[in-house]
């Protein structure tokens, strides 16, 4: 039966984009990942998004993968650089987030308020449009504008994560920069 082979036999047939050995993989493995990124960030939603970037850069890298070392080992160290990429981007964003001044309360309440929150509007647009290179603003646009996922970004863009939160960061340095 299928489901028997050894770690070595799947990996081999893994390097030459065996779909069915990617299955079996990730079938044996997923409950372990997940449930080790579970304990380390305590929400389901995460560690679900932890275990499904794991094995699509498990697959995306299935030809450089080594035949006799320990795929657990492998699946886990990904895992644990995706939680790692996570809260040093979360740290960041909690910074920036905390620059940023609360919105008003309502618009009509404070004229005054109300003119600077358009006018600063109006200056993050135009440096947006402006100053931010062609893929670094539709990514910016996608992820802020849009409500997007990294992940649905990187798909509808045909990019890796790793280029999208680049490009997040880059344009959010920019804009700092400029808003400063």
């Amino acid at each position: 039966m299928a489901e028997h082979f050894n770690d070595d036999h799947l990996l081999q047939r893994l390097k030459s984009s065996d779909e069915e050995a990617f299955r079996l993989l990730f079938e044996r493995y997923q409950p372990i990942v997940f449930r080790q990124a579970l304990f380390q960030i305590q929400d389901s939603d995460l560690a679900h998004e932890v275990v499904q970037e794991t094995f699509v850069r498990i697959w995306d890298h299935r030809a450089s993968l080594k035949v006799g070392l320990s795929f657990l080992a492998y699946a886990l160290r990904i895992g644990g650089n995706i939680l790692r990429d996570m809260a040093r981007h979360r740290a960041m964003r909690e910074r920036v987030a905390a620059k940023i001044p609360p919105p008003a309360l309502s618009e009509g309440d404070d004229p005054a308020e109300a003119l600077h929150l358009w006018q600063l509007e109006e200056r993050v647009a135009t440096i947006v449009n402006e100053e931010l290179p062609e893929r670094c603003r539709v990514v910016f646009l996608l992820s802020r504008f849009e409500g997007r996922t990294h992940r649905e970004i990187a798909e509808l863009l045909g990019l890796s994560v790793k280029t999208v939160e680049n490009q997040i960061s880059h344009a959010l340095k920019v804009l700092k920069k400029r808003l400063a």
